[in-house]
């Protein structure tokens, strides 16, 4: 009986993958230290930039988003409500910062086909996108964080819409500040 009940859990190990189901208990929790990040992307102001670190950040806001795949209609209006946006985000000491799996090439081409002002970086393998609690391979989830100057999770989004998220985002930074 023993060794039947060892062989069932053996069998859904091997047949179910939990790590999607788990991936939100790895997500920082508001108060704690934002995990460091460093990974190459780009930014269609800062050219000769190629790689962004989060401790360069210090001193402002962060909106730290993942998401799944540029060129996408959510990840499209998401980035685009971001993008409106960005003025209004500077006003309040804060950089945008999207994350995905894609590669540089794809954010540079998604950069200028739809107009994304804003840094992009490339977490080609998750290995940031987990720290989050956003790696459901192959892509990023649709997580957002907010990370005060101090560099401490303010507020997050987990699993979020992409209509009108960036409009949410910026109320919760208005309140904090």
């Amino acid at each position: 009986m023993k060794s039947l009940f060892v062989l069932s859990i053996i069998i859904i190990f091997l047949f179910f993958n939990f790590t999607s189901a788990i991936a939100f208990d790895y997500a920082p929790e508001i108060g704690d230290i934002a995990p460091k990040f460093h990974l190459e992307g780009i930014n269609k102001s800062l050219k000769s930039k190629k790689v962004w670190d989060l401790e360069e950040l210090k001193g402002k806001w962060v909106v730290l988003y993942f998401y799944p795949k540029d060129f996408t209609a959510g990840c499209t209006l998401e980035a685009k409500g971001f993008s409106e946006l960005k003025n209004d985000f500077l006003k309040y000491n804060a950089e945008i910062i999207g994350i995905s799996a894609d590669n540089q090439d794809s954010h540079e081409s998604f950069c200028s086909e739809k107009a994304i002002n804003y840094t992009l970086l490339s977490d080609p393998n998750g290995i940031i996108s987990a720290k989050y609690g956003s790696w459901i391979p192959p892509f990023s989830d649709r997580n957002t964080f907010l990370i005060s100057p101090q560099g401490e999770i303010k507020y997050r989004w987990i699993s979020v819409l992409p209509l009108n998220h960036a409009k949410e985002v910026l109320n919760v930074l208005k309140k904090n500040i």
